[in-house]
């Protein structure tokens, strides 16, 4: 199956989501499935309907959480046809409040009528690869 990962950081400096996200299409090739990993911010505009899964990661804009950057929903907006595609939503642990942030990234995603069948938070990119592993994207 064709998977895409989609992330969007904080910050110009997006080396640690892009790790974690590079990590986890490690985890999810090792189950043979072709993956592509995408900066949102630099790819703005870029149709990703023809993938199966959908999986989409963003970092906390704020020390409290509940905030993600402004990239991941202008992103999906003008990404095609998502609505119905399964996905799974992930947010890199920062700040206090990581599980809020992950229900912002979730209710922006569910608006666009994407089938969310999983989330997490990810802290580091072993744990990232492992989820990657078990994933079950069928």
């Amino acid at each position: 199956m064709k998977v895409c990962i989609l992330y969007a950081a904080k910050t110009n400096n997006n080396s640690y989501i892009k790790k974690i996200a590079n990590s986890l299409a490690k985890g999810i090739e090792q189950q043979n499935h072709i993956v592509d990993v995408i900066d949102m911010k630099l790819e703005e505009g870029k149709v990703v309907s023809y993938y199966d899964y959908l999986i989409v990661g963003a970092e906390g804009t704020t020390t409290f959480g509940g905030k993600i950057p402004t990239t991941v929903k202008n992103f999906l907006d003008r990404s095609g046809a998502i609505s119905g595609k399964r996905c799974m939503a992930f947010v890199t642990k920062a700040g206090i409040r990581s599980t809020k942030t992950l229900q912002a990234l979730m209710k922006i995603m569910e608006g666009q009528g994407m089938y969310l069948k999983t989330s997490d938070i990810i802290t580091k990119e072993d744990q990232a690869t492992a989820i990657g592993k078990r994933l079950h994207i069928k």
